[in-house]
Protein backbone atom coordinates (compact mmCIF):
# COMPACT_ATOMS: atom_id res chain seq x y z
CA UNK A 1 0.00 0.00 0.00
CA UNK A 2 2.79 2.41 0.89
CA UNK A 3 4.57 1.53 -2.35
CA UNK A 4 1.42 2.31 -4.33
CA UNK A 5 1.03 5.64 -2.53
CA UNK A 6 4.68 6.47 -3.20
CA UNK A 7 4.29 5.67 -6.87
CA UNK A 8 1.11 7.71 -7.06
CA UNK A 9 2.85 10.65 -5.42
CA UNK A 10 5.79 10.31 -7.81
CA UNK A 11 3.48 10.21 -10.84
CA UNK A 12 1.62 13.23 -9.55
CA UNK A 13 4.86 15.12 -9.13
CA UNK A 14 6.04 14.16 -12.61
CA UNK A 15 2.71 15.22 -14.12
CA UNK A 16 3.03 18.57 -12.38
CA UNK A 17 6.38 19.16 -14.08
CA UNK A 18 5.34 17.93 -17.54
CA UNK A 19 5.69 20.61 -20.19
CA UNK A 20 2.68 19.73 -22.32
CA UNK A 21 1.41 23.10 -23.44
CA UNK A 22 2.71 26.10 -25.35
CA UNK A 23 1.58 29.56 -24.31
CA UNK A 24 -0.03 32.03 -26.74
CA UNK A 25 2.78 33.43 -28.84
CA UNK A 26 4.79 30.23 -28.46
CA UNK A 27 2.47 28.01 -30.50
CA UNK A 28 3.03 28.43 -34.27
CA UNK A 29 -0.69 28.84 -34.94
CA UNK A 30 -0.78 31.94 -32.72
CA UNK A 31 2.05 33.73 -34.53
CA UNK A 32 1.22 36.79 -36.62
CA UNK A 33 0.01 36.24 -40.16
CA UNK A 34 3.09 38.05 -41.48
CA UNK A 35 5.44 35.68 -39.66
CA UNK A 36 3.55 32.56 -40.71
CA UNK A 37 3.22 33.59 -44.36
CA UNK A 38 6.88 34.63 -44.53
CA UNK A 39 7.77 31.12 -43.37
CA UNK A 40 5.35 29.44 -45.80
CA UNK A 41 6.53 31.44 -48.81
CA UNK A 42 10.19 30.77 -47.95
CA UNK A 43 9.46 27.05 -47.68
CA UNK A 44 7.52 27.13 -50.97
CA UNK A 45 10.44 28.87 -52.65
CA UNK A 46 12.73 26.12 -51.41
CA UNK A 47 10.44 23.46 -52.88
CA UNK A 48 10.21 25.38 -56.15
CA UNK A 49 13.99 25.73 -56.42
CA UNK A 50 14.50 22.04 -55.66
CA UNK A 51 12.30 20.93 -58.56
CA UNK A 52 13.36 23.77 -60.88
CA UNK A 53 16.92 22.43 -60.64
CA UNK A 54 15.71 19.07 -61.92
CA UNK A 55 14.41 20.31 -65.28
CA UNK A 56 16.87 23.15 -65.83
CA UNK A 57 19.55 20.55 -66.57
CA UNK A 58 17.57 19.28 -69.59
CA UNK A 59 18.47 22.35 -71.63
CA UNK A 60 22.15 22.10 -70.65
CA UNK A 61 22.44 18.60 -72.15
CA UNK A 62 23.68 19.76 -75.57
CA UNK A 63 26.55 21.76 -74.05
CA UNK A 64 27.43 18.97 -71.61
CA UNK A 65 27.47 16.34 -74.38
CA UNK A 66 29.75 18.54 -76.49
CA UNK A 67 32.21 19.40 -73.70
CA UNK A 68 32.52 15.89 -72.24
CA UNK A 69 32.18 14.09 -75.61
CA UNK A 70 29.32 11.82 -74.51
CA UNK A 71 25.98 10.86 -76.04
CA UNK A 72 22.73 12.70 -75.39
CA UNK A 73 21.40 9.65 -73.50
CA UNK A 74 24.23 9.89 -70.98
CA UNK A 75 23.54 13.57 -70.29
CA UNK A 76 19.87 12.79 -69.63
CA UNK A 77 21.09 10.92 -66.54
CA UNK A 78 21.71 14.35 -65.02
CA UNK A 79 17.92 14.78 -64.80
CA UNK A 80 17.16 11.15 -63.93
CA UNK A 81 19.57 10.74 -61.00
CA UNK A 82 18.51 14.12 -59.58
CA UNK A 83 14.87 13.02 -59.57
CA UNK A 84 15.86 9.71 -57.95
CA UNK A 85 17.54 11.73 -55.19
CA UNK A 86 14.32 13.70 -54.74
CA UNK A 87 12.45 10.42 -54.28
CA UNK A 88 14.85 8.74 -51.85
CA UNK A 89 15.65 11.72 -49.63
CA UNK A 90 12.27 11.87 -47.84
CA UNK A 91 12.91 8.42 -46.35
CA UNK A 92 15.73 10.02 -44.32
CA UNK A 93 14.45 13.58 -43.88
CA UNK A 94 11.18 12.51 -42.26
CA UNK A 95 12.70 10.63 -39.29
CA UNK A 96 15.31 13.36 -38.73
CA UNK A 97 12.58 16.01 -38.54
CA UNK A 98 10.74 13.98 -35.88
CA UNK A 99 13.81 14.02 -33.63
CA UNK A 100 15.58 17.32 -34.37
CA UNK A 101 12.75 19.41 -35.78
CA UNK A 102 11.79 20.79 -39.14
CA UNK A 103 13.87 23.97 -39.31
CA UNK A 104 17.11 22.04 -38.75
CA UNK A 105 16.23 19.78 -41.68
CA UNK A 106 15.51 22.75 -43.96
CA UNK A 107 18.67 24.59 -43.03
CA UNK A 108 20.88 21.51 -43.23
CA UNK A 109 19.40 20.36 -46.53
CA UNK A 110 20.03 23.67 -48.25
CA UNK A 111 23.51 24.01 -46.83
CA UNK A 112 24.24 20.64 -48.45
CA UNK A 113 22.39 21.64 -51.63
CA UNK A 114 24.49 24.80 -51.86
CA UNK A 115 27.71 22.88 -51.21
CA UNK A 116 26.96 20.12 -53.73
CA UNK A 117 25.95 22.66 -56.39
CA UNK A 118 29.57 23.80 -56.71
CA UNK A 119 31.00 20.49 -57.99
CA UNK A 120 28.05 20.26 -60.42
CA UNK A 121 28.73 23.72 -61.83
CA UNK A 122 32.50 23.15 -62.02
CA UNK A 123 32.44 19.42 -62.84
CA UNK A 124 35.66 18.34 -64.62
CA UNK A 125 34.05 15.20 -66.07
CA UNK A 126 30.66 13.64 -66.74
CA UNK A 127 31.12 11.23 -63.81
CA UNK A 128 31.47 14.02 -61.24
CA UNK A 129 28.55 15.86 -62.82
CA UNK A 130 26.18 12.87 -62.55
CA UNK A 131 27.26 11.85 -59.02
CA UNK A 132 26.80 15.31 -57.55
CA UNK A 133 23.53 15.82 -59.39
CA UNK A 134 22.20 12.89 -57.35
CA UNK A 135 23.44 14.43 -54.10
CA UNK A 136 21.90 17.84 -54.88
CA UNK A 137 18.56 16.15 -55.58
CA UNK A 138 18.84 14.14 -52.37
CA UNK A 139 19.55 17.33 -50.39
CA UNK A 140 16.65 19.26 -51.93
CA UNK A 141 14.16 16.48 -51.23
CA UNK A 142 13.51 17.51 -47.62
CA UNK A 143 10.99 20.09 -48.80
CA UNK A 144 8.88 17.42 -50.49
CA UNK A 145 8.44 15.40 -47.29
CA UNK A 146 8.67 17.79 -44.34
CA UNK A 147 7.21 21.05 -45.63
CA UNK A 148 3.59 19.91 -45.61
CA UNK A 149 3.95 19.27 -41.89
CA UNK A 150 5.24 22.80 -41.34
CA UNK A 151 2.17 24.26 -43.05
CA UNK A 152 -0.08 22.11 -40.85
CA UNK A 153 1.88 23.26 -37.77
CA UNK A 154 1.22 26.93 -38.47
CA UNK A 155 -2.39 26.93 -39.68
CA UNK A 156 -5.57 25.56 -38.13
CA UNK A 157 -7.83 23.25 -40.17
CA UNK A 158 -10.06 26.21 -41.05
CA UNK A 159 -7.11 28.24 -42.37
CA UNK A 160 -4.93 25.60 -43.98
CA UNK A 161 -6.55 25.16 -47.41
CA UNK A 162 -4.97 28.17 -49.15
CA UNK A 163 -1.39 27.88 -47.78
CA UNK A 164 -1.47 24.12 -48.40
CA UNK A 165 -2.64 24.68 -51.98
CA UNK A 166 0.21 27.15 -52.59
CA UNK A 167 2.71 24.69 -51.14
CA UNK A 168 1.26 21.83 -53.20
CA UNK A 169 1.68 23.68 -56.48
CA UNK A 170 5.18 25.01 -55.73
CA UNK A 171 7.16 21.83 -56.52
CA UNK A 172 5.14 21.37 -59.73
CA UNK A 173 5.74 24.92 -60.95
CA UNK A 174 9.49 24.37 -60.55
CA UNK A 175 9.88 21.95 -63.49
CA UNK A 176 8.18 24.51 -65.77
CA UNK A 177 10.32 27.44 -64.57
CA UNK A 178 13.51 25.45 -65.21
CA UNK A 179 13.22 25.47 -69.03
CA UNK A 180 12.01 29.09 -69.06
CA UNK A 181 15.32 30.42 -67.76
CA UNK A 182 17.59 27.56 -68.83
CA UNK A 183 16.63 27.99 -72.48
CA UNK A 184 17.89 31.59 -72.44
CA UNK A 185 21.03 30.72 -70.47
CA UNK A 186 22.07 27.89 -72.77
CA UNK A 187 21.26 29.88 -75.90
CA UNK A 188 23.42 32.86 -74.99
CA UNK A 189 25.85 31.66 -72.28
CA UNK A 190 27.84 28.57 -71.34
CA UNK A 191 25.93 25.53 -69.98
CA UNK A 192 27.68 25.92 -66.62
CA UNK A 193 25.79 29.16 -66.03
CA UNK A 194 22.64 27.04 -65.67
CA UNK A 195 24.11 25.76 -62.42
CA UNK A 196 25.87 28.98 -61.41
CA UNK A 197 22.44 30.64 -61.26
CA UNK A 198 21.03 27.73 -59.25
CA UNK A 199 23.95 28.02 -56.82
CA UNK A 200 23.32 31.74 -56.31
CA UNK A 201 19.62 31.07 -55.80
CA UNK A 202 20.44 28.31 -53.28
CA UNK A 203 22.63 30.72 -51.31
CA UNK A 204 19.81 33.29 -51.09
CA UNK A 205 17.32 30.58 -50.11
CA UNK A 206 19.64 29.29 -47.39
CA UNK A 207 19.91 32.75 -45.84
CA UNK A 208 16.12 33.15 -46.01
CA UNK A 209 15.58 29.82 -44.24
CA UNK A 210 17.72 30.95 -41.31
CA UNK A 211 15.96 34.33 -41.15
CA UNK A 212 12.28 33.51 -41.77
CA UNK A 213 11.63 29.85 -40.90
CA UNK A 214 11.68 29.18 -37.14
CA UNK A 215 10.94 25.78 -35.65
CA UNK A 216 7.26 24.83 -35.94
CA UNK A 217 7.13 21.19 -34.78
CA UNK A 218 5.26 21.28 -31.46
CA UNK A 219 6.96 18.26 -29.78
CA UNK A 220 10.37 19.84 -30.41
CA UNK A 221 9.14 23.24 -29.19
CA UNK A 222 7.91 21.59 -25.96
CA UNK A 223 11.28 19.91 -25.53
CA UNK A 224 13.08 23.22 -25.96
CA UNK A 225 10.70 24.87 -23.49
CA UNK A 226 11.46 22.16 -20.92
CA UNK A 227 15.20 22.66 -21.45
CA UNK A 228 14.75 26.40 -21.03
CA UNK A 229 12.77 25.96 -17.79
CA UNK A 230 15.40 23.62 -16.35
CA UNK A 231 18.09 26.15 -17.15
CA UNK A 232 16.30 29.28 -15.90
CA UNK A 233 14.80 27.77 -12.74
CA UNK A 234 17.55 25.31 -11.88
CA UNK A 235 14.83 22.69 -11.33
CA UNK A 236 15.72 19.53 -13.26
CA UNK A 237 12.25 18.00 -12.83
CA UNK A 238 10.79 19.73 -15.88
CA UNK A 239 10.36 17.38 -18.84
CA UNK A 240 8.66 17.15 -22.23
CA UNK A 241 6.93 14.10 -23.76
CA UNK A 242 9.49 13.76 -26.55
CA UNK A 243 12.29 13.38 -23.99
CA UNK A 244 10.64 10.26 -22.57
CA UNK A 245 9.58 8.73 -25.84
CA UNK A 246 10.63 5.13 -26.27
CA UNK A 247 10.93 5.54 -30.02
CA UNK A 248 14.54 5.92 -31.18
CA UNK A 249 15.82 7.52 -34.35
CA UNK A 250 16.73 4.06 -35.65
CA UNK A 251 13.16 2.87 -35.17
CA UNK A 252 11.80 5.97 -36.91
CA UNK A 253 14.22 5.45 -39.80
CA UNK A 254 13.29 1.77 -40.12
CA UNK A 255 9.58 2.61 -40.16
CA UNK A 256 10.12 5.39 -42.69
CA UNK A 257 12.07 3.06 -44.97
CA UNK A 258 9.69 0.08 -44.80
CA UNK A 259 6.10 1.20 -44.13
CA UNK A 260 5.74 3.16 -47.42
CA UNK A 261 6.53 0.04 -49.43
CA UNK A 262 4.32 -2.21 -47.28
CA UNK A 263 1.51 0.32 -47.70
CA UNK A 264 2.00 0.45 -51.46
CA UNK A 265 1.81 -3.27 -52.06
CA UNK A 266 -0.83 -4.15 -49.44
CA UNK A 267 -3.25 -1.33 -50.23
CA UNK A 268 -4.64 -1.52 -53.80
CA UNK A 269 -6.24 1.91 -53.41
CA UNK A 270 -2.95 3.57 -52.44
CA UNK A 271 -1.05 1.64 -55.12
CA UNK A 272 -3.39 2.72 -57.93
CA UNK A 273 -3.46 6.36 -56.85
CA UNK A 274 0.34 6.33 -56.63
CA UNK A 275 0.59 4.67 -60.05
CA UNK A 276 -1.73 7.29 -61.58
CA UNK A 277 0.26 10.14 -60.03
CA UNK A 278 3.53 8.51 -61.15
CA UNK A 279 2.36 8.19 -64.75
CA UNK A 280 1.42 11.87 -64.79
CA UNK A 281 4.77 13.00 -63.38
CA UNK A 282 6.63 10.69 -65.76
CA UNK A 283 4.84 12.36 -68.68
CA UNK A 284 5.57 15.81 -67.25
CA UNK A 285 9.31 15.03 -67.13
CA UNK A 286 9.16 13.38 -70.55
CA UNK A 287 8.06 16.73 -72.03
CA UNK A 288 11.55 18.11 -71.38
CA UNK A 289 12.80 15.76 -74.08
CA UNK A 290 9.63 15.80 -76.21
CA UNK A 291 8.98 19.54 -76.60
CA UNK A 292 12.36 20.20 -78.29
CA UNK A 293 11.42 17.52 -80.85
CA UNK A 294 7.89 18.89 -81.33
CA UNK A 295 8.94 22.52 -81.79
CA UNK A 296 11.97 21.72 -83.90
CA UNK A 297 9.37 21.40 -86.68
CA UNK A 298 8.83 25.15 -86.29
CA UNK A 299 12.61 25.84 -86.28
CA UNK A 300 12.55 27.00 -82.66
CA UNK A 301 15.91 27.68 -81.07
CA UNK A 302 16.69 26.84 -77.43
CA UNK A 303 15.24 29.89 -75.71
CA UNK A 304 12.10 29.77 -77.83
CA UNK A 305 11.62 26.10 -76.94
CA UNK A 306 12.02 26.98 -73.27
CA UNK A 307 9.16 29.47 -73.56
CA UNK A 308 6.81 26.75 -74.86
CA UNK A 309 6.55 25.48 -71.27
CA UNK A 310 4.58 28.61 -70.43
CA UNK A 311 1.45 26.71 -71.45
CA UNK A 312 1.78 24.12 -68.68
CA UNK A 313 2.89 26.84 -66.25
CA UNK A 314 -0.19 28.98 -66.95
CA UNK A 315 -2.41 25.91 -66.70
CA UNK A 316 -1.15 25.19 -63.19
CA UNK A 317 -1.79 28.80 -62.14
CA UNK A 318 -5.33 28.53 -63.50
CA UNK A 319 -5.80 25.42 -61.38
CA UNK A 320 -4.54 27.26 -58.31
CA UNK A 321 -6.92 30.16 -58.98
CA UNK A 322 -9.89 27.79 -58.67
CA UNK A 323 -8.92 26.69 -55.15
CA UNK A 324 -11.36 29.10 -53.43
CA UNK A 325 -14.20 27.33 -55.25
CA UNK A 326 -13.12 23.90 -53.94
CA UNK A 327 -12.72 25.36 -50.45
CA UNK A 328 -16.25 26.78 -50.72
CA UNK A 329 -17.68 23.36 -51.63
CA UNK A 330 -15.96 21.86 -48.59
CA UNK A 331 -17.39 24.54 -46.27
CA UNK A 332 -20.92 24.22 -47.65
CA UNK A 333 -20.89 20.46 -47.12
CA UNK A 334 -19.73 20.90 -43.54
CA UNK A 335 -22.32 23.63 -42.84
CA UNK A 336 -25.14 21.52 -44.28
CA UNK A 337 -24.27 18.18 -42.67
CA UNK A 338 -22.48 19.43 -39.56
CA UNK A 339 -19.51 17.12 -40.10
CA UNK A 340 -16.43 17.06 -42.29
CA UNK A 341 -16.99 15.45 -45.70
CA UNK A 342 -15.67 11.91 -46.17
CA UNK A 343 -12.16 11.63 -47.67
CA UNK A 344 -13.64 10.74 -51.08
CA UNK A 345 -15.11 14.25 -51.30
CA UNK A 346 -11.55 15.43 -52.02
CA UNK A 347 -11.42 13.36 -55.22
CA UNK A 348 -13.85 15.67 -57.05
CA UNK A 349 -10.89 17.77 -58.16
CA UNK A 350 -9.11 14.63 -59.32
CA UNK A 351 -12.13 13.65 -61.42
CA UNK A 352 -11.86 16.92 -63.34
CA UNK A 353 -8.08 16.57 -63.62
CA UNK A 354 -8.38 12.98 -64.81
CA UNK A 355 -10.44 14.18 -67.79
CA UNK A 356 -8.39 17.31 -68.57
CA UNK A 357 -5.06 15.48 -68.85
CA UNK A 358 -5.91 13.00 -71.67
CA UNK A 359 -8.00 15.65 -73.45
CA UNK A 360 -5.03 18.01 -73.43
CA UNK A 361 -2.56 15.35 -74.59
CA UNK A 362 -4.78 14.22 -77.49
CA UNK A 363 -5.21 17.86 -78.50
CA UNK A 364 -1.46 18.35 -78.28
CA UNK A 365 -0.75 15.15 -80.25
CA UNK A 366 -2.84 16.12 -83.27
CA UNK A 367 -1.52 19.69 -83.42
CA UNK A 368 2.17 18.77 -83.66
CA UNK A 369 2.13 18.87 -87.47
CA UNK A 370 4.39 21.55 -89.03
CA UNK A 371 1.36 22.98 -90.83
CA UNK A 372 -0.34 23.86 -87.54
CA UNK A 373 0.60 27.20 -85.99
CA UNK A 374 3.08 26.78 -83.13
CA UNK A 375 0.77 28.59 -80.68
CA UNK A 376 -1.86 25.83 -80.92
CA UNK A 377 0.15 23.03 -79.21
CA UNK A 378 1.24 25.53 -76.54
CA UNK A 379 -2.39 26.40 -75.84
CA UNK A 380 -3.21 22.69 -75.92
CA UNK A 381 -0.79 22.12 -73.03
CA UNK A 382 -2.66 24.56 -70.75
CA UNK A 383 -5.37 22.04 -69.70
CA UNK A 384 -2.60 19.54 -68.99
CA UNK A 385 -1.11 21.91 -66.42
CA UNK A 386 -4.52 22.49 -64.83
CA UNK A 387 -5.21 18.76 -64.78
CA UNK A 388 -1.87 18.02 -63.15
CA UNK A 389 -2.64 20.50 -60.37
CA UNK A 390 -6.11 19.03 -59.79
CA UNK A 391 -4.83 15.44 -59.83
CA UNK A 392 -2.06 16.06 -57.32
CA UNK A 393 -3.99 18.35 -54.99
CA UNK A 394 -6.84 15.85 -54.69
CA UNK A 395 -4.54 12.81 -54.43
CA UNK A 396 -2.30 14.27 -51.73
CA UNK A 397 -5.24 15.51 -49.67
CA UNK A 398 -7.05 12.20 -50.05
CA UNK A 399 -4.02 10.14 -49.00
CA UNK A 400 -3.50 12.31 -45.92
CA UNK A 401 -7.16 12.15 -44.85
CA UNK A 402 -7.83 8.52 -45.79
CA UNK A 403 -4.56 7.22 -44.28
CA UNK A 404 -4.42 9.70 -41.42
CA UNK A 405 -2.50 7.46 -38.98
CA UNK A 406 0.25 6.81 -41.53
CA UNK A 407 -0.14 9.98 -43.62
CA UNK A 408 3.59 10.71 -43.81
CA UNK A 409 4.28 7.16 -44.99
CA UNK A 410 1.49 7.35 -47.56
CA UNK A 411 3.00 10.51 -49.05
CA UNK A 412 6.51 9.02 -48.93
CA UNK A 413 5.27 5.98 -50.88
CA UNK A 414 3.69 8.30 -53.42
CA UNK A 415 6.89 10.33 -53.72
CA UNK A 416 9.12 7.27 -54.17
CA UNK A 417 7.01 5.79 -56.98
CA UNK A 418 6.58 9.16 -58.70
CA UNK A 419 10.33 9.72 -58.69
CA UNK A 420 10.99 6.32 -60.28
CA UNK A 421 8.67 7.15 -63.17
CA UNK A 422 9.97 10.71 -63.53
CA UNK A 423 13.55 9.42 -63.61
CA UNK A 424 12.91 6.71 -66.21
CA UNK A 425 10.53 8.37 -68.69
CA UNK A 426 13.06 10.89 -70.10
CA UNK A 427 15.47 8.04 -70.86
CA UNK A 428 13.20 6.46 -73.50
CA UNK A 429 11.58 9.67 -74.75
CA UNK A 430 14.01 10.13 -77.65
CA UNK A 431 13.65 6.57 -78.93
CA UNK A 432 9.85 6.68 -78.58
CA UNK A 433 9.45 9.96 -80.47
CA UNK A 434 11.86 8.95 -83.23
CA UNK A 435 10.04 5.62 -83.71
CA UNK A 436 6.39 6.66 -83.33
CA UNK A 437 6.68 10.30 -84.35
CA UNK A 438 5.32 13.24 -82.39
CA UNK A 439 1.69 12.38 -83.11
CA UNK A 440 1.91 8.68 -82.31
CA UNK A 441 4.10 9.07 -79.21
CA UNK A 442 2.00 11.83 -77.66
CA UNK A 443 -1.25 10.01 -78.51
CA UNK A 444 0.13 6.89 -76.80
CA UNK A 445 0.74 8.89 -73.63
CA UNK A 446 -2.75 10.37 -73.90
CA UNK A 447 -4.20 6.88 -74.20
CA UNK A 448 -2.40 5.72 -71.06
CA UNK A 449 -3.80 8.63 -69.05
CA UNK A 450 -7.26 7.97 -70.52
CA UNK A 451 -7.12 4.40 -69.20
CA UNK A 452 -6.36 5.76 -65.72
CA UNK A 453 -8.95 8.57 -65.87
CA UNK A 454 -11.81 6.52 -64.32
CA UNK A 455 -9.73 5.92 -61.17
CA UNK A 456 -10.87 8.98 -59.12
CA UNK A 457 -14.48 8.31 -60.20
CA UNK A 458 -14.27 4.71 -58.97
CA UNK A 459 -12.73 5.64 -55.62
CA UNK A 460 -15.22 8.49 -55.23
CA UNK A 461 -17.99 5.87 -55.28
CA UNK A 462 -16.28 2.86 -53.73
CA UNK A 463 -13.53 4.39 -51.56
CA UNK A 464 -15.56 4.25 -48.35
CA UNK A 465 -16.14 0.50 -48.62
CA UNK A 466 -12.50 -0.12 -49.52
CA UNK A 467 -11.36 1.82 -46.46
CA UNK A 468 -13.56 -0.31 -44.21
CA UNK A 469 -11.60 -3.40 -45.30
CA UNK A 470 -8.21 -1.65 -45.14
CA UNK A 471 -5.51 -2.32 -42.54
CA UNK A 472 -4.09 1.21 -42.72
CA UNK A 473 -6.93 3.50 -43.83
CA UNK A 474 -9.30 5.24 -41.45
CA UNK A 475 -12.84 3.85 -41.71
Amino acid sequence: MQVEKALAALNEKQAAYEVAKLEPGEHPQTWSKLKRWAAVLTICMGALLGTCASSAAAFAETGIAKEFDVSKEVTILGVSVYVMGLGLGPLIAGPISEVLGRSVVYQGSYLFFFAFSWPVAFAPSIQEYIVFRFFTGFAASAFLSVAGGSVADMFSPDEIATPLAIFTISPFLGPEIGPLYSGFVNQFLDWRWTFHILTIWAFIETIALFLFVPETFVPVLLKRKAERLRKTTGDLNYWAPQERSNRSFGQALFKSATVPFVLTFREPMAFLINFWNSLILGILYLTFQAFPVVFAKHNFNMWQTGLTFLGIFVGMLIGLSTQPYWNYRFRKFKEYWGVDPPPEFRLAQGMVGGLLIPMSLFWLAFTTYPSVHYAVPIVASVPFGTGVYFAYTSSFTYLVVAYRSVAANALAANSAMRSCFAASFPLFAGAMYSTLGTVGATALLAGLTLVMAPLPFIFYKKGGKLRERSTFASA
